[in-house]
């Protein structure tokens, strides 16, 4: 526990508003995403909207030398992907939109999928799975509760329909950086690994594989995809914990949180 930031009251209202401004970004891609763009278009244009309209800062951008504002990861694409001028979605396609925002000196992180177009059933019900998988997780979030406790919840949902849990990539703490502790596998057994604590920010970004959750890295050092060339998506949310429960730090408008 002694890595972990505890965020005081005033860490958490400059949190809520990064987490608020992000939210905003999603609704304003929301409109935009549409068959033909390439991933560079999209990342422009988020960029754009994030240091103009919210003059705000996309926090991804000089992380690791990394020289984008977003991950864009299409179908077999499990984390990671690379914005290019040479990569059109199309109809049919499933698309992780992955954000950072920085304001105030506090960051939120998100994660969303779209589908484009018409999609067959089973791709729909590998995003929408994952959507639940990810929920499941979050609700396990509550003082006193454990980390495995959100792995094993989110494990649990995703294999019973089939689908396999990405071991090597995880949740993980943040604040004024990125990534901070603890890290929050996506799966595990319960009452194991990191005791939840009031005042604890992390995200919840389940990968969940169609087929199996092996995964190899491209060429280009960064992009993750799936091995057996499954599809392959993501949800994220950015989450404090309360003295109750949990809070949802970059929830979006057309969301609600489901009851338990």
């Amino acid at each position: 526990m002694n890595n972990i930031t505890i965020k005081t009251p005033e860490d958490i209202e400059l949190m809520r508003e990064s987490g608020r401004l992000l939210a905003q970004t999603f609704k304003a891609l929301d409109d935009f995403i549409q068959p033909g763009q390439t991933t560079m278009e999209i990342n422009d244009f988020v960029e754009d909207y994030i240091v103009k309209t919210l003059e705000s800062r996309p926090a991804s951008k000089g992380q690791y030398n990394y020289q984008y504002v977003l991950n864009s990861s299409l179908n077999e694409v499990v984390c990671h992907g690379v914005p290019s001028v040479g990569k059109k979605i199309k109809n049919g396609d499933i698309l992780n939109i992955d954000i950072t925002l920085e304001k105030n000196g506090f960051i939120a992180d998100s994660s969303k999928m779209y589908t484009i177009g018409d999609i067959n059933p089973a791709a729909k019900k590998l995003v929408d799975v994952t959507y639940q998988a990810m929920w499941k997780g979050i609700q396990q979030v509550k003082a006193g509760a454990a980390t495995g406790d959100i792995g094993h919840a989110i494990q649990k949902h995703a294999e019973q329909f089939g689908f396999s849990v990405v071991r090597e990539y995880c949740g993980h703490g943040i604040g004024r950086e990125m990534h901070e502790e603890p890290q929050i596998l996506h799966y595990g057994r319960p009452h194991t690994g990191v005791i939840l604590k009031e005042g604890m920010t992390f995200t919840i970004e389940p990968m969940i594989n169609q087929g199996s959750h092996k995964t190899k890295t491209k060429k280009d050092g960064w992009t993750v995809i799936t091995k057996d060339k499954k599809l392959s998506a993501q949800w994220e949310h950015t989450i404090l914990v309360t003295k109750d429960g949990f809070e949802v730090l970059t929830l979006r408008e057309e969301e609600t949180v489901p009851s338990l």
